[in-house]
C-alpha cells in the first residue's frame, strides 16, 4: 500500500485533534478516518461537539478584527504561500485525497491544481476595490464599501471536499472574515486539515481559521452561535433544509448549494460515440457522487438505440477497483448507507418497469457502472438524486418533450443539450430552469471563475465562486463624510 510520509501531512500533527490556535484536543473526542477502498483506518482525528462549535466561533470572532486590519499585499501574501506549499506538495496531497474520498488519482490531482488556483484567486481578492464612490450633493463625500461579516462559518461535502471547503475559505477569507470549517468527518484531512496545514506553514494568525469535524450537533451550533454571521453550506438537499431553517430562525445570512438532478438532452443529430462519450463521464466520474452529474439522460428516440449499446460496451469494460492503484476508473462509493441506497433506487426502478441494461450489481463499496433504460416519470432514478454510477436513460421525440422533461423536477442545478445545430440547442437550453448550462458539453462543469449555484431545491439562488464571491462573503456599508456638521432647522 501507499504510505503518506511527508511531514506536510504527519497524521501524528493532529491525532485526535482540531485546529485553531495551532492543534488543539477537543471536547467533543476521536473518530478514526476509514479508506473506503480498503477499510482501513488512515487517521484519527479531532471531533467537534457543540461546545468546541461555539468556543472555536468566540476565539474566531476575538481574531476577525486584527485579520481585517492587516494590509491587503500581505493577506495576499498569506494565500500565495499557500498555494505555494499545496503545489509543493502535489503527488502527496492528490494520493491522500484519493485514498480518503474514495476517488480516482486523476480526479484527485484535480482538487490539488484547484485548490492551488482558488488561494491565488483569493491573493486577488484581497487587493481589490472594497467599494465604490457614489454621486451625492455637493460638500459631502457618500461612497459603499463592503465590510466583512464577522466570522463565517463553513460545512461542506465529503466528495469533492478539498475543493468545496477551500471555494468558500479562501474568499471569506480574502475580504477579512475570521472562518469556522466544518467538514464532512469522513473526509476531515481533504476537507480541512489540508487547508489549515496549508495557511498555517503561509503565516495564518493564530485562531483566524478553526478547522472542526463533526456531526450535525456541531453543524446546529454553528447555525445558531450569535459570532456566526454567515454560514456558506454546500451538501444534501434535506440537510440544507435544516441548515436554512435554523439560519432563517437566528437571522443570518445562508449560501445553500445543493443537490441536484440535472438533464443532459442529446439530440437526433448528434453524434452517438460522442454522446456517449459525455453521458460515460458526466454520470460515471466519481463514481456518480457530484451534484453537478448527469442524473437524467434525455435521448431522442431515434439515437436511443445506438448510444446504449455504446453506453453498454463502456460499462462492461470501465475497470472499478483501489483508486490509490492508478489503475481503475471507477472507485468505491462513500460507504455502505449510500451503496445501499443506490441499489435500493436501480432494483426498484428495475422492478417498475426499467431495463437493466449494464451493472445493477456491487462488491463491497465498489458498484459497477450502470445503465438503465426505459426510465419513466414516477420511477425512483427519474425523481430522486441517486449519487451513484447509474445512467438512467429516458427517450423523446419531441424539442418540446424534451424540456418537459428536464423541467420536471424540484431540482435546478446543471443542464446541457449536446447537438451540432447550436442555435437550436441554445434555444432549448434557454428554457431549461437551471443554474447552470452547458451546450455541446455534459453537467459536470465549473471553472472557479464562474458564479456557481442552483435554484430551486439545488440551493437558494446564491452564488460562490468568480464575480459573486466579493458580495456573498460581504455586506454593504453606507458612508458619508461632512467636513463639519450641519445646522438642522429643529
Amino acid at each position: 500500500m501507499n504510505v503518506i510520509s511527508h511531514d506536510f501531512l504527519d497524521a501524528n500533527r493532529w491525532h485526535g485533534k482540531v485546529y485553531g490556535a495551532g492543534w488543539l484536543l477537543p471536547k467533543g473526542g476521536m473518530r478514526e478516518v476509514i479508506e473506503p477502498a480498503t477499510g482501513t483506518v488512515l487517521a484519527t482525528v479531532g471531533f467537534g461537539n457543540a461546545e468546541d462549535i461555539t468556543q472555536a466561533a468566540r476565539l474566531a470572532a476575538a481574531a476577525q478584527p486584527g485579520w481585517a486590519a492587516v494590509s491587503p499585499r500581505d493577506k495576499a501574501a498569506i494565500f500565495r504561500k499557500a498555494a505555494d506549499h499545496l503545489q509543493a506538495h502535489f503527488d502527496d496531497l492528490a494520493l491522500m485525497i484519493a485514498r480518503e474520498t474514495g476517488g480516482i488519482i486523476p480526479k484527485a490531482q484535480h482538487e490539488v491544481r484547484e485548490a492551488v488556483f482558488l488561494f491565488q484567486l483569493a491573493a486577488g481578492l484581497a487587493v481589490q476595490s472594497p467599494g465604490v464612490l457614489l454621486p451625492t450633493t455637493p460638500g459631502r463625500q457618500s461612497y459603499a464599501r463592503r465590510v466583512p461579516h464577522g466570522v463565517v462559518g463553513v460545512i461542506s461535502p465529503f466528495n469533492f471536499p478539498l475543493i468545496l471547503s477551500l471555494r468558500s475559505v479562501a474568499p471569506a477569507l480574502a475580504v477579512g472574515n475570521a472562518v469556522v470549517l466544518k467538514p464532512d468527518p469522513q473526509t476531515p484531512i481533504s476537507g480541512g486539515f489540508i487547508i489549515a496545514r496549508a495557511l498555517e506553514e503561509a503565516g495564518l494568525p493564530p485562531n483566524v481559521l478553526h478547522v472542526v469535524p463533526g456531526a450535525a450537533e456541531a453543524g446546529e451550533a454553528l447555525c445558531s452561535d450569535p459570532h456566526v454571521g454567515m454560514v456558506a453550506f454546500t451538501g444534501s438537499t434535506a440537510a440544507g433544509r435544516k441548515v436554512g431553517e435554523a439560519c432563517g430562525r437566528n437571522l443570518k445570512k445562508v449560501s445553500l448549494e445543493l443537490g441536484g438532478k440535472s438533464s443532459l438532452i442529446v439530440l437526433e443529430d448528434a453524434d452517438p460515440e460522442i454522446a456517449a462519450s459525455n453521458i460515460a463521464w458526466g454520470t460515471w466520474l466519481h463514481q456518480g457522487q457530484i451534484c453537478m452529474s448527469s442524473g437524467r439522460i434525455l435521448l431522442h428516440e431515434k439515437i436511443a438505440p445506438a448510444v446504449i449499446e455504446i453506453l453498454k460496451a463502456k460499462a462492461t469494460h470501465l475497470p472499478v477497483g483501489d483508486p490509490a492503484s492508478g489503475q481503475v476508473a471507477l472507485g468505491p462509493l462513500i460507504n455502505a448507507r449510500q451503496r445501499d441506497r443506490v441499489h435500493a433506487i436501480v432494483t426498484e426502478t428495475v422492478a417498475a418497469g426499467a431495463t437493466l441494461e449494464a451493472g445493477g450489481s456491487h462488491d463491497g463499496l465498489f458498484y459497477k457502472p450502470t445503465v438503465l433504460s426505459g426510465v419513466k416519470p414516477g420511477m425512483r432514478a427519474f425523481e430522486e438524486e441517486v449519487f451513484g454510477p447509474v445512467v438512467n436513460i429516458t427517450t423523446f421525440a419531441t424539442d418540446a418533450e424534451a424540456v418537459a422533461l428536464a423541467n420536471r423536477t424540484e431540482y435546478g442545478l446543471s443542464g446541457a443539450v449536446i447537438s451540432p445545430d447550436v442555435g437550436r440547442a441554445m434555444a432549448l437550453g434557454e428554457q431549461l430552469k437551471t443554474g447552470l448550462l452547458h451546450i455541446n458539453d455534459q453537467t459536470v462543469n465549473d471553472e472557479c471563475l464562474n458564479p456557481f449555484g442552483g435554484r430551486g431545491c439545488s440551493g437558494n439562488g446564491g452564488r460562490v465562486g468568480g464575480p459573486a464571491d466579493a458580495d456573498e462573503y460581504t455586506q454593504w456599508q453606507w458612508v458619508t463624510v461632512k467636513n463639519e456638521a450641519p445646522r438642522y432647522p429643529f
